[in-house]
């Protein structure tokens, strides 16, 4: 019972029990409220990237923040409004990430997307190739978060419209492929025809 982690949702509770209201006081500050809500955000993002929406619990994003099951909703009024923020909190990720190579101009962004590192990890890669199957499934509220962070990547590569979507699709196919298929050597071929052919 030592281990168990107390924030102010459930500290709150505990005093409307027992004494019929929560102290101003025992409320976190904005700023460590935030951090909180970004942490959350943050784990879940990850863990659904790594397992999808179905296979992740709120319990397990809550235990992965380091905060109890009760407090999720102090922050949130859903799994499902959850899912859109870690989805756009990914894509943001990626969008950084995209950026970031654009200033190096040596195809880093392209290789390191189609690497095996990437196909392995899918937790810590792109969240557009580890839920846009799931995504497509979903509710409009989720779908909205997904498109705005492709249109988002899309604006980000530049150039032609029409090249920046099939390279963007080139790329979420292949891991998707990648992923997909048990024989290692064909998961390889995959991963090395595509990148041949956008490099």
């Amino acid at each position: 019972m030592n281990d168990i982690k107390y924030d102010d949702r459930h500290t709150c509770d505990m005093m409307t029990i027992i004494d019929g209201g929560c102290r101003k006081n025992m409320r976190y500050p904005v700023e460590e409220t935030a951090a909180r809500h970004e942490r959350i955000v943050k784990e879940a993002s990850r863990l659904f990237r790594e397992r999808g929406f179905e296979n992740v619990s709120v319990a397990e994003v809550m235990k992965a923040a380091g905060l109890t099951h009760g407090a999720f909703y102090a922050h949130f009024r859903s799994k499902e409004e959850l899912q859109a923020a870690a989805v756009a909190y990914g894509q943001e990720l990626s969008l950084g990430r995209l950026q970031r190579s654009k200033k190096k101009s040596d195809g880093s962004f392209t290789d390191l997307y189609l690497s095996r590192w990437h196909r392995d990890n899918p937790g810590d890669g792109c969240t557009m190739a580890a839920l846009a199957q799931e995504v497509a499934r979903s509710t409009p509220e989720l779908k909205a978060a997904f498109e705005q962070g492709l249109e988002d990547m899309l604006s980000a590569k530049g150039g032609d419209r029409k090249e920046a979507i099939f390279w963007t699709a080139a790329l979420i196919g292949g891991v998707v492929l990648a992923r997909a298929v048990q024989y290692h050597r064909l998961s390889e071929e995959i991963l090395k025809s595509v990148r041949q052919k956008l490099s």
